[in-house]
């Protein structure tokens, strides 16, 4: 039963969580920002569950989980555009990365490498959902941080790749070092010094973890030790 209703996938939960927070970060907490992350979170279950229903055989297996956070999803995300209508412009805006997660899943593909991509940037225009229902003023902010979130999971992907899936692809390895280098040098030119230990620690990451060979659960558990540090770091910058 808990396969099939609570995903497994531990890193996941970094990237529910974080993009939102830095909305939060970058405007004012608001009690909306509660209503915002459940209902955050039921789409977050629900197309989990429709991305398995449409990869796998076992639809009827989903088929439980679909009804309940459907069925929970829509009155509290009709509550949320009653209160909060300035979200409604974003919607179509996710359209887009939406159907290449689709797409990847009917493939049964879902570990490509734009499929990941197509799902970090979903996952970060959180930032700006919450920057708006947060009342937040200043755009040019917003979208620094939601840069900032494109970057810090786009080398998540790399890293965690590294660790899993092409952990015997030295090629891969090199890439992923190269990318959190990068990260690190446009930290330091661009975004406030309070971000330069996060961008620091998370190339050591890179070019020491894989060396390690930790537990694939081990892996994702940390997604969520690193993902913290980054948001003191982004709380201490901003």
């Amino acid at each position: 039963m808990r396969n099939v209703y609570i995903p497994k996938q531990h890193g996941a939960w970094a990237m529910l969580i974080l993009p939102l927070l830095f909305g939060v970060i970058g405007s004012a907490p608001a009690w909306q920002h509660a209503l915002l992350f459940f209902a955050w979170l039921l789409s977050y279950l629900f197309a989990y569950a429709a991305l398995q229903w449409i990869r796998t055989k076992r639809k009827a297996a989903w088929l439980g989980p679909l009804k309940l956070y459907g069925g929970l999803l829509l009155p509290v995300g009709a509550a949320l555009l009653v209160l909060e209508p300035e979200l409604l412009p974003l919607l179509p805006l996710a359209v887009p990365f939406i159907l290449i997660n689709l797409y990847f899943a009917k493939q049964n593909r879902e570990r490509a490498f734009l499929n990941d991509l197509a799902a970090v940037i979903l996952f970060s225009m959180m930032t700006f959902a919450a920057f708006r229902v947060g009342d937040g003023t200043d755009a040019s902010l917003a979208l620094e941080l939601f840069a900032l979130s494109v970057l810090y999971f786009t080398g998540t992907i790399f890293y965690v790749k590294t660790m899993i899936r092409e952990k015997h692809h030295k090629a891969f390895y090199w890439y992923s070092v190269l990318y959190h280098a990068a990260f690190l040098a446009v930290v330091a030119l661009l975004y406030p010094p309070e971000l330069l230990p996060a961008a620091a620690v998370l190339l050591v990451r890179a070019a020491v973890m894989p060396r390690l060979h930790p537990a694939v659960k081990t892996t994702g558990m940390l997604e969520i030790a690193w993902s913290v540090l980054v948001l003191v770091c982004a709380w201490a910058a901003y």
